[in-house]
């Protein structure tokens, strides 16, 4: 191969490169339109729920090289159920231990594509000082042109079933299952 033809070939190449990479985006969160929320069965009768009302965190998007990063944490001492003396019991250290392990923190670096929407996160999620590996399911997930912010937001619902026995939840076992499904709303918005 000649030289010029080498070198018009190596611009090609980096050229290519610079446009796949120049595909990535980061999207920070939007807490108003952003929802931690859980269920548990209480007894084998009535579901209990409940949501984290803090929230942060930011997403790496790649559509074209399908992949991509998020790092969300959640304060665990917001828990709400709509009830003081229910969200004191699940702060304490029967459960989350708030005082203790103030947040919990999910990091996905393995994302899953159907054309360009994002169909589940796969990564670790850290609570009560123990990481376990978790994937999200995605449905509804989708981006648009925001005419608020005046720039791209994207997002969905994303769902998982947790043991919390795999975080040292144990107690009430077996009246209270171990299976609990946590529910992510997420919308974030293009930086």
């Amino acid at each position: 191969m000649n030289t010029p033809t080498w070198i018009a070939l190596s611009a090609a190449l980096l050229a290519s490169t610079g446009l796949a990479h120049a595909e990535s985006a980061t999207y920070k969160i939007d807490p108003t339109h952003t929802y931690v929320t859980f269920e548990a069965r209480h007894f084998g009768t009535s579901t209990n729920r409940g949501r984290f009302d803090k929230k942060d965190g930011s997403i790496t998007l790649d559509r074209a090289a399908k992949t991509g990063k998020a790092d969300i944490t959640i304060d665990t001492t917001s828990i709400n159920t709509g009830l003081a003396l229910f969200d004191s019991h699940l702060k304490g250290d029967n459960f989350l231990k708030a005082q203790e392990f103030p947040s919990a923190k999910f990091v996905g670096d393995k994302f899953s594509f159907d054309g360009d929407k994002v169909t589940s996160v796969s990564g670790t999620l850290t609570l009560l000082g123990k990481t376990r590996p978790v994937t999200l399911t995605a449905t509804n997930y989708n981006c648009y042109d925001s005419p608020f912010f005046k720039r791209e937001v994207c997002g969905g619902d994303f769902e998982t079933t947790l043991q919390r026995t795999d975080f040292g939840m144990t107690y009430g076992l077996p009246v209270i299952p171990d299976d609990i499904k946590l529910l992510i709303q997420i919308e974030a918005i293009k930086q």
